[in-house]
Order: structure tokens, then sequence, then C-alpha cells
């Protein structure tokens, strides 16, 4: 199963997503499609997203999968025609990436410069060994 984030874009006049707009893509998947669950994130920035579970054999074929469906939910759906598909795509490692690009902090215990991960003791115990004979 793959999860596949498909952004969208309002045009023009569309405020906002319809409330039913899980409904509305779930209507128009096919069965072979096999999409077991979407998820509306209508408040995501800087565009909405979808939230498309898909079971598939391969990431390229549920992003393709995706693609379709979206852009048949919109095409489809006089409710939807108001927007247009970004990208359909699996997300990778976004929460890192928006740590990065907010400048802010990792949380205490994460990476501390020396290759101790924060499950490990506070002091670093991979020092360089002394291997000189005493």
């Amino acid at each position: 199963m793959y999860l596949i984030h498909a952004s969208l874009k309002a045009l023009g006049g569309a405020a906002a997503l319809p409330s039913d707009t899980r409904a509305l893509v779930l209507g128009q998947a096919l069965p072979e499609e096999r999409v077991e669950h979407v998820s509306v994130h209508a408040h995501a920035l800087p565009h909405p997203v979808l939230g498309l579970y898909l079971l598939s054999d391969r990431l390229l074929e549920a992003e393709a999968t995706a693609r379709a469906l979206c852009l048949r939910a919109l095409l489809n759906c006089h409710e939807l025609s108001g927007w247009t598909l970004l990208a359909a795509q699996a997300p990778l490692a976004a929460t890192a990436f928006e740590q990065m690009l907010s400048g802010s902090r990792p949380p205490q215990g994460a990476m501390d410069g020396k290759v101790q991960g924060p499950f490990g003791p506070p002091g670093s115990s991979s020092g360089a060994p002394d291997q000189r004979r005493k």
C-alpha cells in the first residue's frame, strides 16, 4: 500500500474545497484502482492536499493511479470545477525538511553532531580508542 499526496490549487473564484470532497473523489474511483482510503487536508499549506491510500505493486503505478483518479474527479465533479491538480506523489521525509526550512530546532535528544542518536547515552561513548601501548 502506498500513500500518495495530491496537491490541489484553487483557480480564480474557488474559495475552499467542498466539505464532501472525500466522497466525490471516492465516487470516481474504479474498482481496479484499488483505492483503500482518501483523506482531505483542506487547510494544508501552501495548497490543500488529498491523501490517497492505494494498493499497488509499484510506487510509480500508485502515483499514476492517484493522478488519473484526481484528474477524473476534477473533470467529472462540478463541485470541484474551480480546482486543478498540481502534483500527485509520495511524500518523502516532509517533516525533517519542513523543520530545516523553517529554522526550527529538532527535539531534544536528536542528533548531537557526534553520530549520537536520540536513544543513546547523553555522553559520547564512541570516542577515538587509545590503542597505544603503555
